[in-house]
């Protein structure tokens, strides 16, 4: 059987987003970038519910024009902190050659080459922060946390993307991962899933005349069809996801 476009579209995604314990994929697409890149992108990200736990990371990948590698922006929850909520950035490139100078960076992203950036701050649940990717100048990269609300702007961090690579390719996408299992499973892991739902809302940019848009979230992995999945558009715009059980704490 001739596989339809859609089948193409999802098994090429798939085959873009992290070999780990991710669960839930969502492209992302953006009109009218040029061929350099777009030299900023915002990614507005809701925890509406989780515990309040180290385990998942809720993200958005990009990719840059003139490179086959990628960075990551996104939240992880954190255990509270004097009795207040913690969410955790993070701001990543795995390209070869990325440098930093940022007291939040270090080199290397996921034991390959590449700069991990990461910030904690007293963060709510329910409330929707932006995670903005910006160029400044020829080569430095900057992630920064906009909180909707108060406007507060939390830096994450920042890199030098080596000469030559452009700007942020016109798609890509996010995901939903557990990553504790990524250094082994317990038995029966799928029913040991948290419970999670977050809403990816759709990206965008400075660029007049470029829309984003967040697609329908879909399953992948070993445990497709055993986490209670569940996916719908907005009518506010973007795409709301949840899997998992409550109660549940992955081991």
């Amino acid at each position: 059987m001739k596989p339809t476009a859609s089948f193409l579209s999802v098994a090429f995604v798939i085959s873009l987003l992290p070999i780990a314990k991710a669960l839930v994929g969502s492209s992302w697409t953006v009109t009218n970038v040029p061929s350099t890149g777009l030299t900023d992108i915002t990614f507005p990200l809701t925890i509406v519910e989780a515990d309040h736990i180290s385990g998942y990371y809720f993200a958005q990948q990009f990719g840059f024009v003139n490179s086959a590698d990628v960075g990551y922006t996104g939240l992880q929850p954190r255990p509270n902190q004097n009795g207040r909520p913690v969410l955790h950035g993070v701001f990543s490139s795995f390209v070869a050659g990325s440098t930093t100078t940022d007291s939040n960076c270090a080199a290397g992203a996921d034991g390959g080459p590449g700069v991990s950036c990461s910030v904690e701050w007293n963060g709510v649940y329910g409330r929707t922060y932006d995670l903005e990717v910006k160029r400044t100048g020829s080569s430095l990269w900057v992630g920064t946390v906009i909180d909707t609300v108060t406007g507060a702007r939390i830096h994450i961090g920042s890199y030098t993307l080596p000469a030559g690579v452009g700007g942020i390719q016109s798609s890509q996408a996010g995901f939903v991962e557990w990553y504790p299992w990524n250094g082994g499973e317990p038995p029966n892991h799928c029913a040991r899933l948290p419970y999670q739902k977050t809403l990816f809302g759709h990206p965008y940019t400075t660029r007049l005349g470029s829309v984003g848009t967040q697609s329908l979230a879909y399953e992948y992995g070993d445990c497709v069809g055993q986490v209670a999945f569940k996916t719908e558009k907005l009518l506010i715009g973007g795409v709301e996801n949840n899997c998992g059980f409550k109660g549940q704490t992955g081991v």
